[in-house]
């Protein structure tokens, strides 16, 4: 099992949906955490909210930091290897989204999405987990989607990202476990953070303007990382942390050409 009380903790995205979810019940296991995002100014007013709810746990840094550049990756490892701490678990969580015909999103759009959901989480585990490695300990968490899984229309850019990181956590996983290294891959549904209100260009996003997802498929961002972190806890190497995210996986897995008919 991992151990969050006294873990030091490296949160990428912490000031978006899910990031503030993980801070807030990661304080609350006595975690001691180190969080990113590129917005310092919200960053710390989303913090400085949560800690007057939580005494427990420890805020030990808040690190503006753009992921969407390799140098931004390897300036936030240099700034958390100057504090002196080694971390004991990082978890990837920053992400961006869009919707649109793939040929209809501006490519400095999308190729800013891949670095952030798919290149930024390569680099930065490549380099922290050298140090897992050295130390035969340590623990990566990849917050990845059931996108990952599937790729409706208008999402082509971000699935691929998504199916991506399912790939590198996978592989990730086979190369480091070996050394005492945990991963482990997360596979949210639909949740009800701002990730919702993401961009959108084209026809398609003409075609869905007036729709919106029933309130029944959102799912709760408290529960999902609830269920996330009783994942790391208990070290799984996956988990869809919700009911509809776990059905589609399932389908996916050994039914496909089910999943096939339902889409077409």
């Amino acid at each position: 099992m991992t151990n969050l009380h006294g873990a030091v903790v490296l949160i990428t995205g912490a000031a978006g949906g899910f990031g503030q979810e993980l801070t807030r019940q990661l304080l609350e296991a006595g975690s001691r955490l180190i969080l990113t995002d590129i917005d310092k100014t919200i960053l710390k007013e989303r913090a400085e909210a949560i800690q007057k709810e939580v005494k427990t746990g420890d805020i030990l840094a808040l690190l503006e930091m753009n992921l969407s550049e390799r140098e931004g990756c390897e300036t936030l490892y240099q700034q958390v290897k100057d504090l002196g701490i080694e971390i004991d678990i990082l978890i990837n969580n920053a992400g961006i989204g869009l919707f649109g015909r793939m040929d209809e999103v501006p490519a400095e759009i999308w190729e800013s999405l891949m670095q952030v959901n798919l290149l930024a989480p390569m680099r930065l585990s490549s380099l922290f987990a050298a140090d897992m490695i050295r130390r035969r300990q340590g623990h990566i968490v990849n917050i990845s989607s059931t996108a990952g899984w599937v790729a409706p229309a208008g999402m082509a850019h971000y699935s691929a990202s998504k199916f991506g990181l399912r790939g590198f956590s996978e592989g990730l996983f086979n190369e480091v476990k070996i050394y005492n290294v945990k991963v482990t891959a997360v596979y949210p549904f639909y949740s009800r953070t701002p990730i919702l209100q993401c961009e959108q260009y084209g026809t398609l996003a003409k075609e869905k303007e007036n729709e919106e997802l029933p309130d029944y498929i959102i799912t709760d961002p408290a529960k999902v990382i609830g269920k996330t972190i009783q994942a790391i806890i208990d070290n799984k190497r996956e988990v869809c942390p919700d009911g509809m995210g776990k059905s589609i996986s399932v389908i996916k897995r050994f039914f496909p050409q089910l999943l096939n008919w339902i889409n077409y």
